[in-house]
């Protein structure tokens, strides 16, 4: 059907229109990511949704032709790159449904309105302009992992693609006015409540505004206007510039919270009425125990990324609640989330899974926002500051991202694993104390006596390695911590540059 893909192709020469141009590295462990074009071509991208349907057939079977929903975010070429992967799929025999411009949750929440188990979002959610992706699944409320992504990077690149006869198309225009309709189907808030809602001039913009506004929120927006050029920064809840605007806009209209918003909508940031942050971890912390106040018992999942106190908070120990941890990433956790019934799940990024009767399971940003919004009319006359202040001290870092090619930073990873092992093994001191115990599930986590820890793993979604630090004594054990994975890292030639380093 399509020729045999290239991983390099000269883009002023006739064969860029006819021959797949497919990056190997864009295959990452849940979702596809590649810059466009010089790392993926439209061909390329019919030759992935060619896949993707064959794949689909191997996944759900012969028994009937599968179905898919198909939405794109709001960058310049998003649509052109849906429609690529559109025709990609109908050629391997799929019936395509295509709900326009989306987010990745309104997509999600298609498969479950119109009863269709499979689901590919274009989008390179919070990446620079110039990332597409895809986020793929076959099984609602679950996306890929790394079992389905290595089969459909086989698929692709060895050109195992099957054609079928019976593709078809299929408009859906009304599914973004179904989703809102469906969280604003409950009683607005009883408190009243002032946000900034921050979107980062990303596909946000075109929701959570409207959605929040409904249930009764005096809305302040910030830069949610759609603009795929991301004029201010990056729609990333997780990036200090954003979070630092956000926090600018609440102190000048005294509102009473911020919401940060990513480029799909499936990740949410919170700046409180005091313009601090809230890193998502934290805020996972406070939204279990309210939680835990109306449900008996729960059982919660975190990332390796995230903060012991899920573990050692008083409130969530006295509440009975209990708190597993598992991988990084979004695939990861929505599926542990789902497999052990949980009643919700938290990621340090800001990916938030909730299960019924909350959510249906997936990460939406929207249901993130809202419950938040009840746990403040719960809590009464405290602020969302109040909240903050109530749990015990830690000193955290963002999630920090030196640079590090894809087809290097797993084996740097492993050179630091085997660094810090033997240092463990050699009885050797960190910060004058001993290693209490590492984490090997994903990188690696580094937990000393005072329960200072840190984190190296590798990026799932960009050329990057992922460091994280806290400390439950000081700032200066926080800072310390980070300068011995630094020392570390800066040591080997493959990693470059911080995209943010901690301050203060």
């Amino acid at each position: 059907m399509f020729e045999k893909p290239v991983d390099q192709l000269d883009a002023n020469h006739a064969d860029f229109e006819n021959t797949p141009l497919v990056k190997p590295t864009g295959f990452r462990e849940y979702d596809a990511r590649w810059l466009f074009p010089e790392e993926i071509n439209l061909t390329g991208i019919q030759a992935l949704g060619f896949g993707l349907g064959t794949v689909l057939f191997e996944l759900l079977g012969d028994a009937q032709q599968p179905q898919i929903i198909v939405g794109h975010d709001y960058r310049s070429y998003s649509q052109s790159i849906k429609l690529a992967l559109t025709t990609g799929l109908m050629s391997a025999g799929v019936g395509v449904h295509d709900i326009g411009l989306a987010l990745s949750p309104t997509a999600y929440f298609a498969q479950f309105e119109a009863q269709i188990d499979a689901v590919a979002m274009v989008t390179a959610s919070h990446n620079e302009n110039g990332w597409t992706g895809v986020k793929m699944g076959a099984a609602r409320p679950l996306t890929f992992g790394p079992d389905e992504m290595d089969k459909l990077r086989r698929t692709v690149l060895d050109n195992t693609g099957v054609a079928r006869p019976g593709g078809s198309y299929h408009r859906i225009d009304n599914m973004a006015k179904r989703y809102k309709d469906d969280l604003t189907n409950r009683p607005a808030f009883g408190r009243k409540l002032k946000a900034v809602v921050a979107c980062g001039n990303g596909t946000a913009g075109a929701f959570a505004p409207e959605v929040l506004s409904k249930l009764g929120v005096d809305v302040v927006p910030l830069h949610c206007d759609l603009d795929h050029s991301f004029p201010h920064h990056n729609p990333n809840p997780e990036d200090m510039e954003m979070l630092h605007a956000l926090r600018d806009k609440i102190l000048e209209t005294g509102a009473d919270i911020g919401f940060a918003f990513d480029g799909d909508g499936d990740r949410c940031g919170v700046v409180d009425n005091e313009g601090e942050e809230i890193f998502a971890d934290k805020m996972g912390v406070l939204v279990a125990r309210d939680l835990a106040k109306q449900y008996d018992k729960p059982v919660f999942i975190a990332d390796v990324k995230s903060t012991g106190l899920f573990l050692t908070d008083p409130e969530l120990q006295a509440s009975g609640a209990s708190t597993l941890y598992w991988k990084t990433g979004h695939s990861y956790m929505k599926r542990h989330t789902h497999e052990t019934g949980a009643l919700a799940g938290f990621e340090k990024s800001g990916h938030f899974f909730f299960n019924a009767p909350i959510g249906r399971g997936y990460d939406d940003g929207l249901v993130t926002a809202i419950a938040i919004c009840d746990m403040l009319e719960r809590a009464g006359t405290q602020s969302m500051a109040d909240l903050r202040r109530s749990l015990p001290v830690t000193y955290s870092s963002p999630t920090m991202s030196p640079y590090c090619a894809d087809t290097q930073k797993y084996q740097v990873v492993d050179r630091a694993i085997a660094h810090f092992e033997k240092l463990a093994a050699d009885g050797q001191m960190l910060l004058g104390q001993k290693i209490r115990d590492m984490v090997t599930v994903n990188g690696i986590r580094i937990t000393l006596e005072d329960g200072t820890w840190g984190l190296v793993r590798a990026s799932s979604n960009k050329p990057g390695l992922v460091v994280v630090v806290e400390s439950p004594t000081s700032k200066a054990n926080l800072h310390a911590m980070f300068k011995v994975i630094d020392d570390v890292l800066s040591g080997y030639d493959e990693v470059g540059d911080y995209d943010q380093k901690l301050e203060g």
